[in-house]
């Protein structure tokens, strides 16, 4: 027997993917059920996960899977203007979604480390996710790599940090980037284009520059954020 807001969750997620083959971000479902922080809707998907109504899809932001509905509604939860099984919610005018920033979390490819010193063997991918807030990042594609060294401390990239990259092969002059060397080395890099060749440039004066001729360099992405765990 399910609670009257865990219920109305319930109804509220299988409307919308009736009506839009979408799931609702956690600020959508917590203006349907008028609660105060997105806390409570974690609280109670996670309630409806363990008694088998919904289902996560992994590796997807915002991808919930009504996997049984139920008719069952504890009577000492709904106030006597609501009746058992039904929720109503107000559309407007419209009953088409309207695109909602996403606030919930997603989750990116985490690869190995990327040197920020001396190049190391090119990145392989390792099954790992890394779970973040949808709106640390934009449109496009990213992975995340932890860094390794201390050559780019001049930017604040510190050992040990994890950033995200937003994948491309197309980078403007000074831009921080994942850099592949030889196809073999990949290294996190200040990219300066002088001519036909490329120069990879550190933060740290203990490294100087790596001028290198451009068929060698291929970018692999750019520095698009940074965690950092204290």
């Amino acid at each position: 027997m399910l609670t009257r807001k865990q219920h109305a969750l319930l109804q509220f997620i299988h409307a919308r993917l009736q009506d839009s083959g979408i799931s609702p971000s956690f600020d959508e479902m917590k203006d349907a059920l008028g609660l105060k922080s997105k806390s409570g809707i974690h609280r109670l998907i996670g309630s409806l996960e363990e008694r088998g109504f919904l289902k996560r899809l992994p590796h997807r932001a915002r991808a919930l899977e009504v996997i049984r509905m139920s008719e069952d509604v504890s009577p000492k939860s709904v106030p006597a203007s609501m009746p058992s099984g039904v929720l109503h919610i107000s559309r407007g005018k419209s009953s088409k979604p309207q695109p909602l920033p996403a606030n919930d979390i997603c989750e990116i490819p985490l690869y190995g480390q990327i040197a920020a010193g001396t190049p190391i063997e090119a990145i392989a991918e390792t099954g790992n996710m890394l779970a973040l807030p949808h709106s640390l990042i934009g449109r496009g594609e990213y992975y995340a790599l932890t860094v390794a060294g201390d050559s780019m401390v001049g930017d604040g990239i510190l050992d040990g940090d994890t950033i995200i990259i937003r994948k491309t092969e197309v980078a403007r002059d000074g831009e921080i980037v994942v850099a592949l060397v030889d196809e073999q080395e990949a290294t996190l890099k200040r990219l300066r284009r002088k001519g036909s060749t490329v120069e990879l440039v550190a933060s740290n004066p203990a490294y100087p520059p790596r001028l290198l001729p451009a068929g060698r360099v291929r970018v692999q992405g750019k520095l698009a954020g940074l965690i950092r765990n204290y």
